[in-house]
């Protein structure tokens, strides 16, 4: 009898799933954020100029240093990790001002979309993991790394970008990443 009742609700279940007819027509777009994507089909590429790329990893870059810098202000062991925490908190806020205002100031407008890379954000789970001089071992490599990475792209954009208030962004950080970068090798 179980069976039964089991076989006539599936077949039940599986008649109104193939009975459900389209309301919209086949060549009619439907935009529905209810709607599930369909996991066959990849989403398509949105293409993305080089100065809104760099934009956003520069904003990306500061959204990190920022986040693993609260980390450490709360979780490091050491004095100087702590300092040193704290003045790229600061320094990185300043930056994300000045890159708002670059970018606005592009033509057409760019607004940065500080979204974190996967390799970030695998460091600042694994940051928010470590404590005591664990943390502060891992942090100080973190903010090398990042530096280091982050002088790469703004030495290339000073070089090669195509907005100039972005590029004069740029130009204006490379000595203060540089800075940073010689202030995280030295902790």
């Amino acid at each position: 009898m179980k069976h039964s009742v089991y076989l006539i609700a599936s077949v039940a279940a599986l008649a109104l799933a193939g009975c459900k007819k389209s309301e919209t027509p086949a060549n009619d777009v439907v935009a529905s954020s209810s709607a599930p994507a369909d996991a066959t089909m990849p989403a398509p590429a949105v293409a993305v100029s080089p100065d809104q790329a760099f934009a956003d990893t520069a904003a990306a870059s500061d959204a990190f240093e920022i986040q693993t810098s609260q980390l450490a202000a709360a979780k490091a062991q050491s004095a100087k990790v702590k300092n040193f925490a704290e003045a790229m908190i600061k320094a990185h806020t300043q930056s994300t001002a000045k890159l708002k205002t670059a970018a606005a100031a592009a033509s057409p407008a760019i607004t940065p979309q500080p979204q974190l890379s996967p390799m970030q954000q695998q460091t600042l789970q694994a940051l928010t993991a470590q404590s005591g001089a664990a943390f502060d071992t891992a942090y100080k490599q973190a903010q090398a790394e990042a530096h280091q990475m982050t002088l790469d792209k703004l030495k290339a954009y000073s070089a090669n970008g195509a907005q100039p208030s972005l590029k004069a962004f740029a130009t204006e950080m490379v000595p203060v990443v540089t800075g940073h970068l010689n202030m995280a090798k030295g902790l």
